[in-house]
């Protein structure tokens, strides 16, 4: 070809690839192995510029490594169950099933002109009964260890999806995808005990040395491990059987300060008090109207019901509190209930405020006055604080000390013991809705709950249902619902809920491994595969995903699934930035915003020449339609030019914007490389001088790029390789040194821009496929600089420069500089005053 045809070259070497099973991972030879992952997409229907960013990291790494000597897993899949498919099957009919198996169609159509080192053959998708089996009969196993079990609690009930949500999936109090008021609804749901985990999960943070350090604070954050004070109030004729409050508290030192008990809508005593009084009653349902996230809770106006119950303060008899509902107490956080106060807390001091509640000091700063009526005190940890009653004998402390002061004195006195607790909370798995993994238990009469039998699996979804009216479709089933009981056989009814599809990603990982296996994983499979030695993905998975992903590999060894060492499932992690792009608006006739694809707008204005307002970039999104469809910029460019861009435009771990100058910017310079290899086949020089310095250029982009590909600096490898292809295209060197440098050039190119790296390694003569060839070595020698370049100043004024040997003596490099055509010329004859040499930096002369 006379110039460069992306979508000739990049078709060739995908069949090329194809043909040669160049990606199918095997475990050949001693070879070391490598797991390179990136997160799996939802099928959507669409690939957007975020995947291509993403994969194209993990295929940089993929054939990195398969180009040094490692047996390379890079696999792909779908994480397909969820109430997308549900929602597009009541919007547009049809069947959740054919929706997204038409969509996995259409995004694996899109993603394989990309030229992503991707093993097809170990595909799976979460939907597929294969995969979801054998999470079935992971649960089975995880039931029979005590991993699994099943309880009444509170949850986030959407009443127009008619599901349960995690309290991530309420935003603002609302469904996120149905925009309901979410209300607060007791049902009976399978949990996994990722609680009794708390300390172990914790602890292991500290030795993921290659997690960015924001995701493991956020784990920690989100486990929340704290030191405080377990103890009862005495509830002062309380309902029939119920005498006392017990309250958990990391604050023990302000138990001074208390000026009311505070009790969720779903505490024992609450439900006791509204099933006698009416006022309670409404209350306590108005409150469950409201989400349970934490975020809910402090932004949500602070409400109380004021009981007329009272409670004893633990160090006197004769101080009673008040006992008051409020919306903005957890049942499932700590114990349900409080002491509120007011000096110390801004929430405590709003509601004593709304309240009228008596405001009490506990303790004053060494320095300086407040109005504690007007705002509360909080000191921070590191502040030295004073008491001014005597709950740690009136002595001075900081932070936790304080705590722990507060506590020993409370365990000398016997009001309480001092414990440590976790913010981590057991994890509600169960989802009323078609669209997920059914939960393989059976519910007996003469038996109970009982876990369907393996043989049996897996049990798979029914396809003949209908989504005309809300709710789950498998709770109006009977001929899948009603079932035999696996113990006795006896009727028995299936477990309607679905798995949560948190628990669909948890685990797919180690399926990649073995993704055929007629068991959950492979043992032998898995034991040379894992861990996943490098993970890619958003901060938005930090917590939930990851974390969930951690408890289930150690719920899987627990079970006999996988060996011991995979109980950190992902060795390296890596976040990474976001695409973004410009967003075009104009206003309608009712100045409401109307948003207009890139592609719809040329110079700052549609088609019919209306000016466009232009927004500073933001996150790529259908709504505001600042989207780049990355078909359209394949079809335009090729895939080697949106690799290319994608990776040099920004450090991998920020944001990039892109831009249709930059994407025209990259494949032009893809083509200038494609132009001076064709001029370099083209010529027959004769080896010369230039050689070596061509050679030791080669070897510094060699040292270089491989430095900046392990440590993820892709930007900086490629702003190597634009230097690398400008040293080339100027250099006077011999024709066979300028080949070796060019061959060198596409292999170092090779990771970003595959398929134009293949064409050039063929065209310079290079052996095999370049996926194949071995990484370019250098010498290091090559990288020790022989001469230094010398700037040369007179009088303050750069003249020149000059280049001489690194260890030329002083009086030589004078020599050297007063010969100099631009010195003698500034000189004009006369003899300088001073001649400063700074070995390896400047020359200065004083005229």
């Amino acid at each position: 070809m006379s110039r460069y045809s992306a979508a000739e070259i990049e078709a060739k070497w995908q069949q090329a690839w194809d043909e040669a099973g160049t990606f199918t991972a095997t475990r050949e030879g001693d070879k070391p192995k490598y797991y390179v992952l990136e997160m799996f997409p939802y099928p959507s229907g669409r690939i957007h510029m975020g995947h291509v960013r993403n994969y194209t990291m993990g295929d940089v790494i993929a054939r990195y490594k398969k180009s040094t000597g490692h047996n390379v897993l890079h696999p792909m899949g779908w994480d397909a169950f969820g109430m997308p498919a549900e929602n597009a099957a009541m919007a547009i009919g049809g069947h959740p099933k054919d929706w997204t198996y038409d969509n996995i169609a259409d995004m694996r159509a899109q993603m394989k002109p990309m030229g992503w080192s991707l093993d097809w053959s170990r595909e799976l998708a979460t939907c597929d009964p294969e995969y979801y089996g054998q999470q079935q009969a992971l649960f089975i196993d995880f039931l029979d260890a005590g991993l699994v079990y099943r309880k009444n609690a509170v949850v986030n009930w959407d009443p127009v999806d008619m599901t349960v949500l995690a309290n991530e999936q309420v935003i603002d109090g609302k469904g996120w995808r149905s925009g309901a008021d979410v209300e607060r609804r007791e049902l009976t749901q399978w949990f996994f005990k990722i609680s009794d985990m708390s300390e172990e999960l914790l602890d292991a943070l500290d030795g993921l040395d290659d997690w960015p350090a924001k995701v493991k604070l956020m784990q920690a954050n989100w486990i929340g491990k704290s030191r405080g004070l377990q103890f009862s109030f005495s509830l002062i004729d309380g309902p029939h059987g119920m005498d006392r409050v017990e309250v958990y508290t990391t604050r023990p030192d302000t138990l001074m300060g208390a000026s009311f008990v505070g009790i969720s809508p779903d505490h024992p005593l609450a439900k006791q008090l509204e099933r006698e009084n009416p006022e309670i009653a409404a209350f306590c349902a108005d409150c469950r109207k409201g989400g349970t996230t934490a975020e809910a809770m402090e932004t949500a106006e602070k409400k109380g019901f004021d009981t007329g119950l009272k409670v004893m303060h633990p160090f006197d008899n004769d101080w009673e509190l008040p006992v008051y509902i409020a919306n903005f107490i957890l049942m499932d956080y700590g114990t349900g209930a409080i002491f509120g106060c007011p000096a110390h807390d801004q929430r405590d001091h709003d509601f004593c405020v709304k309240y009228d509640l008596p405001i009490v000091d506990t303790f004053l700063p060494l320095e300086g006055e407040y109005d504690i009526q007007a705002e509360p005190f909080v000191p921070p940890k590191s502040e030295t604080v004073r008491y001014t009653r005597p709950i740690a004998g009136g002595e001075t402390q900081t932070g936790d000390d304080a705590v722990e002061a507060a506590v020993d004195f409370c365990e000398a006195n016997g009001v309480g013991q001092g414990v440590t607790k976790y913010r981590l909370r057991d994890w509600g798995l169960s989802r009323q809705r078609y669209w997920g993994c059914p939960i393989p238990v059976v519910h007996c009469e003469t038996c109970g709950v009982v876990p369907e039998a393996k043989e049996n699996l897996p049990v798979k979804l029914p396809d003949d249902v209908s989504f005309d009216v809300p709710g789950n479709p498998l709770d109006r089933h009977p001929t899948w619902r009603d079932c035999t009981c696996p113990k006795c056989g006896s009727p028995a009814r299936r477990e309607t809920d679905t798995m949560d599809t948190f628990v669909d990603s948890s685990w797919y990982f180690a399926r990649f491994t073995a993704p055929h296996a007629d068991t959950p994983a492979d043992m032998a499979e898995a034991e040379y595969w894992m861990n996943v030695d490098q993970y890619i993905g958003g901060i938005e998975h930090a917590i939930l995903h990851l974390l969930y992903s951690r408890f289930f590999v150690r719920a899987m060894i627990q079970t006999g699934h996988l060996p011991a060492k995979c109980a950190e499932p992902f060795n390296a992690l890596f976040t990474q930035g976001m695409v973004t792009h410009e967003i075009y608006q104009t206003k309608d006739a009712e100045g409401r915003p109307v948003y207009h694809l890139p592609e719809d707008v040329t110079d700052g204005k549609l088609s019919d020449g209306t000016e466009v307002e232009i927004i500073p970039s933001a996150k790529m999104s259908k709504s505001k339609k600042n989207v780049v469809d990355p078909v359209n910029i394949v079809s335009a460019f090729g895939a080697d030019t949106a690799r290319w861009f994608v990776l040099s435009d920004s450090p991998p771990e920020r944001d990039v914007e892109w831009t249709a100058a930059g994407a025209e910017a990259a494949h032009k310079h893809l083509s200038r490389v494609y132009r001076i290899v064709t001029e370099i086949i083209g010529t027959d020089t004769a080896a010369n001088d230039e050689d070596q310095t061509l050679i030791r250029e080669t070897h510094k982009a060699i040292f270089d790029v491989t430095g900046d590909i392990e440590s993820f600096g892709f930007n900086a490898a490629i702003a190597r390789l634009y230097a690398f292809t400008n040293a080339l295209s100027k250099s006077g060197a011999g024709t066979d040194a300028k080949r070796q440098a060019a061959r060198t050039l596409a292999q170092l190119m090779a990771p970003m821009t595959p398929h134009l790296s293949e064409e050039l390694w063929t065209m310079l003569g290079g052996d095999g496929l370049v996926v194949d060839a071995p990484w370019p070595a250098f010498d290091e020698a090559m990288l020790v600089e022989d001469t230094v370049t010398l700037p040369i100043q007179v009088n303050g004024k750069r003249r020149g420069e000059l280049e001489v040997p690194k260890d030329m003596a002083k009086d030589e490099i004078e020599k050297l500089v007063l010969s100099h055509p631009a010195v003698m010329r500034t000189l004009d004859g006369a003899a300088p005053k001073k001649v400063i040499v700074v070995p390896g930096r400047i020359v200065n002369v004083v005229a």
